[in-house]
């Protein structure tokens, strides 16, 4: 099997992202190497966790069922990734049950689909949530938005009065651990402790919490456990895609699953079935074993390093930026700047009269650096960060919907990793600085219909940086002359 050496500092993990040294061409025709700020989204992998997998694959087979070598071996694997990942929280296998599905939207859905919510139910969110953790639970019961500060960080007081005020109907509360926006943390185990004391349960999403912080959602008899859970893979280094859900056993034993097919079932007649019992119950089909060895790799990598050192240096990756960001003229930052310990590695930012997405275009085209613009999946908080009005928020709307983004609102987030250094964020520093002084060197010009900007008469070679080979190159010099 794989070596059993992994990253033990800081500097392992830096030495051991693939990608790291990459170069990219920029707009004035040199190369630079590329500096990955959009971590919030996807993570790029680390060596050791290819290399495992690389090792694995000679032995991949399909799991469960099968009597060859491999697909025992396989089974032996992919069961055991539970473990590791249930272990990571800390949570007690006897009494909760590890799903594995695509990602962490996924397991929301599941999850808001297996807890039969009714129209008279009611689940308490927050309007910092992203969509994921918002929409699913749209779609079957009453959704109470609790509001944010100014600067980002929940209202505590109006979260316990709208769980007190719900008691009796409240079913649910579903909060995220940590903002993809501004980065909060917020004070699950406290609101854990509130929900429980109204009889009812507590959601958390970690996809942004989880690459970041230790967590341990507690014993089931502590009041402030942690009832459901969900992180995904692809933003913890490990981006072959799977994504976790983590609850109560007993829920999941009761009721139908909400995706039925292969591996749910004991025994189906044409007049009966009988479920499966979980995990299996909510894993239908043939489940991604590359993906869920790959976070259980990801996850025996960090704990070497530990996630309390990743914190720590986060935070001081924090701290020094921000000493510095706010003394570049024009920029404007959101979210928290002061008191960082309780806040993951994203800063927030805009640019005084420039566009969300010209900043982050000319950041790519001529700094090689990559970050993201725009809502991020969280339109209501980003609006009320902006301060945009109902009035304004009406005719926006109007105006994205009919196809014309031109004017569409957003913010400009770089996101750290646990691989990100000084040095890349001297690189960031700087090019941000020059981008409001408006020293940048292209002519950029709107896409109205997607709210993007590219270089006027400028296209890279993407060809030359990866292609799957001439057969491809003919499909597209093929589908490039028709449309022509």
């Amino acid at each position: 099997m794989h070596e059993k050496v992994s990253p033990k500092s800081l500097n392992d993990l830096r030495l051991d992202t693939l990608g790291i040294d990459t170069m990219v061409p920029l707009l004035d025709g040199t190369k630079q190497r590329y500096i990955f700020l959009d971590n919030a989204a996807s993570t790029p992998t680390f060596r050791s966790v290819l290399k495992c997998i690389e090792d694995f694959l000679p032995w991949y087979s399909g799991v469960h069922r099968g009597t060859g070598f491999k697909s025992l071996i396989a089974t032996e694997l992919y069961d055991h990734a539970h473990d590791i990942i249930g272990n990571f929280v800390n949570a007690d296998r006897s009494s909760n049950v590890v799903i594995l599905v695509k990602n962490s939207t996924e397991a929301i859905n599941k999850l808001s689909n297996r807890l039969n919510l009714s129209n008279e139910d009611v689940v308490i969110s927050t309007i910092m949530e992203h969509h994921s953790n918002d929409l699913p639970w749209r779609k079957h019961c009453k959704v109470v938005h609790i509001n944010v500060e100014d600067d980002g960080h929940l209202k505590i007081d109006d979260l316990k009065s709208s769980i007190k005020v719900n008691e009796g109907k409240l079913k649910l509360v579903a909060i995220n651990g940590a903002s993809n926006i501004t980065g909060i943390c917020n004070p699950i185990y406290d609101i854990a402790r509130w929900t429980h004391e109204a009889g009812a349960t507590i959601f958390v999403d970690a996809a942004q919490l989880a690459p970041h912080r230790a967590i341990d959602i507690l014993p089931n008899d502590d009041p402030s456990h942690i009832d459901f859970i969900a992180f995904s893979a692809h933003k913890m280094y490990a981006p072959f895609g799977t994504g976790v859900l983590i609850g109560p056993r007993e829920v999941f034993e009761k009721g139908e699953p909400d995706t039925v097919g292969g591996g749910v079932v004991t025994a189906v007649s044409l007049d009966e079935v009988y479920w499966s019992a979980p995990p299996d119950k909510d894993e239908a089909g043939s489940p991604n074993v590359v993906g869920a060895i790959a976070l259980a790799k990801v996850i025996t990598v960090l704990e070497e390093v530990g996630m309390d050192t990743i914190t720590a240096h986060e935070t001081e990756l924090l701290e020094y930026a921000y000493e510095r960001l706010k003394r570049i003229p024009k920029v404007i930052l959101y979210g928290p700047s002061d008191n960082l310990k309780n806040k993951v590695g994203v800063i927030t930012f805009n640019v005084e009269g420039m566009h969300n997405a010209l900043v982050a275009a000319i950041f790519g085209a001529e700094g090689g650096i990559g970050l993201r613009n725009g809502c991020f999946c969280a339109h209501p908080y980003v609006k009320r960060l902006l301060k945009i009005s109902p009035e304004e928020d009406r005719r926006l709307t109007i105006e994205m919907i009919s196809g014309d983004k031109t004017n569409i609102p957003g913010l400009v987030r770089a996101y750290l990793g646990c691989y990100n250094n000084k040095e890349d964020l001297d690189r960031f520093i700087e090019m941000l600085t020059r981008i409001a002084a408006g020293k940048y060197r292209g002519e950029y010009i709107m896409n109205a219909k997607t709210g993007t900007f590219s270089v006027k008469g400028y296209k890279p070679d993407f060809e030359r940086c990866f292609s799957f080979g001439e057969s491809e190159r003919r499909h597209v010099e093929r589908f490039r002359s028709e449309a022509s």
